[in-house]
């Protein structure tokens, strides 16, 4: 299915003002002109929290509770179909001066200077990418430590994100990832390992009848399964700045970025996809989600210090796209 545009806000009245940390920079959330780094009004639990942020602005948001395509969902092994990373065509460009990294209030947010993905006929430029902790969507009703989201627009206003998991390194097989994130060949060099839940996944799909194809050709829903735990320089680099962003609107620079390690991690695996919404306010539909089976792996300091800055910050998982929005749900039983 190709990506229409997104919907759940007129692309024709910038006067709306929205609170989309998963959108921001891209059309439905324009940086300001003067550089002007906003800080979100919506947040995770209590009086701000997802089960009231149709609340915080009825009709902007009104998606947040009554959308039957929203995100994040639990991603069932089987339930969606899958594109290998070689139909993508990613290429994100090192970044040698390193990249402005925020505090959004409810996110940290690194600013892309560069990047393109290519799917369904459309080709994406990367915006920027965040990180939720802990993950939104749920491997087989499984989360992981944290969720990072790279946001992807294209020229017709169309929105995709990439959703990589990231676990915390175990034992001596993750080792002491390099922190200055300057030397290529050492990213290159990382192990990988698959996990055991991947064995678990092998099997439990031998055991299922397989799925039919989809018609166009462009998807293999029975594509082999490679998924991989693969330790990532790039992230001890990035989340090695996070103290420096530890105020909400606050800015710093990273070290540089080697982000052909990330590109040579997700082009040896594939990605389930399918088309749900922002996982932040006004939860606008019409995104299309790539969640790569290549899990980033990150020493557990590190995780603590992203944690103690980031805080909570995931959606509860929605219903199976096409289904009735929980919180509708929720309320017709009330």
């Amino acid at each position: 299915m190709l990506l229409r545009k997104v919907v759940g806000m007129s692309l024709l009245l910038p006067a709306v003002q929205v609170s989309a940390s998963c959108g921001y920079g891209t059309i439905l959330h324009p940086r300001a002109e003067n550089g002007t780094l906003e800080v979100k009004d919506f947040g995770y639990f209590g009086s701000k929290g997802p089960t009231v942020w149709v609340a915080l602005d009825p009709t902007a948001n009104a998606l947040c509770a009554s959308g039957n395509s929203q995100s994040p969902i639990n991603l069932v092994k089987g339930s969606q179909s899958i594109v290998p990373a070689a139909e993508l065509k990613l290429a994100i460009p090192d970044m040698p001066d390193g990249a402005t990294f925020e505090n959004l209030g409810t996110t940290v947010e690194v600013v892309a200077a560069g990047g393109n993905m290519s799917f369904g006929g459309t080709a994406y430029t990367l915006q920027q990418f965040h990180f939720h902790l802990p993950s939104e969507h749920l491997d087989n009703g499984a989360s992981m430590a944290m969720e990072m989201h790279m946001v992807w627009q294209g020229a017709g206003g169309e929105v995709a994100v990439v959703g990589v998991f990231v676990d915390i390194a175990d034992g001596a097989a993750a080792g002491a990832a390099p922190q200055d994130g300057a030397v290529a060949a050492e990213a290159q060099s990382r192990r990988r390992s698959p996990s055991l839940r991947t064995r678990s996944k092998r099997a439990a799909q031998a055991a299922a009848p397989p799925l039919p194809g989809i018609k166009t050709g462009f998807f293999h829903v029975n594509a082999p399964d490679n998924e991989a735990k693969v330790s990532s320089t790039l992230l001890e680099t990035v989340l090695s700045s996070v103290a420096e962003v530890s105020t909400p609107g606050s800015t710093t620079k990273t070290k540089p970025l080697v982000m052909s390690e990330l590109v040579d991690t997700l082009a040896a695996g594939a990605f389930q996809t399918y088309e749900g919404s922002l996982t932040t306010p006004p939860c606008s539909e019409g995104v299309r989600w790539l969640v790569s089976n290549q899990i980033l792996s990150i020493q557990p300091d590190t995780f603590l210090g992203a944690r103690s800055v980031i805080g909570f910050n995931s959606r509860f998982p929605q219903n199976t796209p096409g289904q009735a929005n929980v919180l509708s749900l929720a309320a017709a039983r009330l």
